[in-house]
C-alpha cells in the first residue's frame, strides 16, 4: 500500500513515542492513570492548578530531554525524504517528528508542543528555562512579563480551543491523500479523531497501527495490532 500510494499522510498519537521512553495517557501506567488532567478553565481560574501543571511538566523534563526519535519516527522521516509524505499530522507534543528530520512547517501539531511555553494572553513565546527559573525562585507559575496573563506550555488542554490553522492544514492534507495511516492513536479524542474518517470518506485507503483496538477499526482497509517500531522498522533508511 505504501509503494502504490502517491501521497501518504501519517496521523500519529502517543503510541509512537512510548518506544522513546515517553509514557502514553490511557494505557495501564499511563500519565492519566497517575494524574488527573488539568482542564484549561481550571488552569485559568486557579493559581494552584497552574502551579501543579508546571510542577508536573518539570517532573517530566528529564524524560522529554532524554527522548530521541524511535523506529516509527525514523521510518516516517525516511518516507518524507523520499517524497511519499508531504507533511505529518500529530496529536503528540514531544517534538520528536521535528527531531527525526521533518521540517517544522511540515509537522501539523493538533495538540501543540511541550518544549516551549506561550502566554495565553498576548501569545508571546517563552523558553522553558525562563519559566523554570521563576518557578523555582517563587514557588509559583510565572505570568507574562509583557501583559501579566498566565504562561502555559504551548500545548492544547482539555477545554481549550483547537488551533485553527493546524486544523485547517490537517483537513486539507487529509482530503488530498490516497493513503492515510493512523499510528499509535486511540482515536477517541475529538475533533482530532475525525481525520481518519474524513480521509476514508474522501476516497483514501485507511491503515490503523495500534496495539489496542480502536472504534474506527471497522472502517479501516488494514488494521495492524502490533508494535509500531517493529511494524515500521523496515522502512527506516529505505
Amino acid at each position: 500500500m505504501i509503494a502504490a500510494a502517491s501521497m501518504i499522510v501519517p496521523f500519529t498519537g502517543a503510541g509512537i513515542s512510548t518506544e522513546c521512553g515517553i509514557p502514553d495517557f490511557r494505557s495501564p501506567g499511563g500519565l492519566w492513570t497517575r494524574n488527573r488532567p488539568i482542564p484549561f478553565d481550571e488552569f485559568i481560574a486557579s493559581r494552584e492548578a497552574r502551579d501543579e501543571s508546571w510542577r508536573r511538566r518539570f517532573a517530566m523534563e528529564a524524560t522529554f530531554k532524554a527522548a530521541i526519535p524511535g523506529r516509527g519516527h525514523r521510518a516516517l522521516a525516511s518516507l518524507y525524504r523520499a517524497g511519499k509524505i508531504p507533511a505529518i499530522i500529530t496529536q503528540n507534543i514531544d517534538n520528536l517528528h521535528q527531531a527525526s528530520g521533518f521540517a517544522d512547517d511540515h509537522v501539523v501539531e493538533l495538540h501543540g508542543n511541550t518544549t516551549y511555553a506561550r502566554c495565553i494572553g498576548c501569545g508571546l513565546t517563552y523558553d522553558l528555562g525562563w519559566v523554570k527559573e521563576r518557578f523555582e525562585a517563587t514557588g509559583h507559575a510565572p505570568d507574562c512579563a509583557t501583559c501579566e496573563e498566565p504562561v502555559k506550555t504551548a500545548t492544547i488542554s482539555f477545554g481549550q480551543a483547537m488551533p485553527e490553522e493546524a486544523m485547517r492544514r490537517a483537513a486539507e492534507l487529509t482530503g488530498r491523500c490516497d493513503l492515510f495511516i493512523a499510528i499509535g492513536s486511540s482515536l477517541v479524542v475529538w475533533p482530532a479523531a475525525g481525520f481518519p474518517l474524513m480521509a476514508k470518506r474522501a476516497g483514501a485507503q485507511l491503515v490503523i497501527i495500534n496495539n489496542e483496538p480502536t472504534e474506527q477499526d471497522d472502517i479501516a482497509d488494514l488494521v495492524i495490532r502490533y508494535d509500531i517500531g517493529e511494524t515500521l522498522g523496515p522502512f527506516v533508511g529505505n
